[in-house]
């Protein structure tokens, strides 16, 4: 399975971003292998709107199954819904780290929002 981590930066190293639609990367990996595949540059950092249900269409764009993440607000957790891609939240430490607790069945999944809409946003 294909499973998205939103990190600070890149590589297995990286810390987890605690945002999902407004993290600078998406690190890829194989969740079994736990090997990297790819990083994502996420370009909806700076979204003035959006940034959630954006991140979630690009993830849906390079066949992403999953992902991990600190928080998921309202818009994006209905369009990682609707893309069909599972949403685990709780994700702290790095991406090496949060793979294992993948692993582990130490993530929660998410149905429902776990931060309210426009959380992620910088002030």
């Amino acid at each position: 399975m294909k499973l998205a981590v939103s990190a600070k930066g890149k590589g297995p190293g990286a810390e987890v971003d605690q945002r999902f639609g407004r993290c600078p990367y998406f690190v890829v990996v194989d969740s079994e292998s736990g090997e990297e595949i790819e990083t994502i540059v996420n370009d909806n950092v700076d979204s003035a709107g959006g940034a959630g249900p954006q991140s979630a269409q690009l993830l849906s764009m390079h066949n992403v199954d999953a992902v991990a993440t600190g928080n998921v607000g309202p818009n994006a957790v209905n369009a990682l819904k609707a893309a069909k891609i599972k949403v685990y939240t709780g994700a702290t430490g790095t991406v090496e780290s949060t793979i294992k607790s993948f692993k582990e069945g130490q993530l929660s999944q998410a149905t429902e929002a776990t931060a309210g809409p426009h959380s992620g946003l910088r002030r």
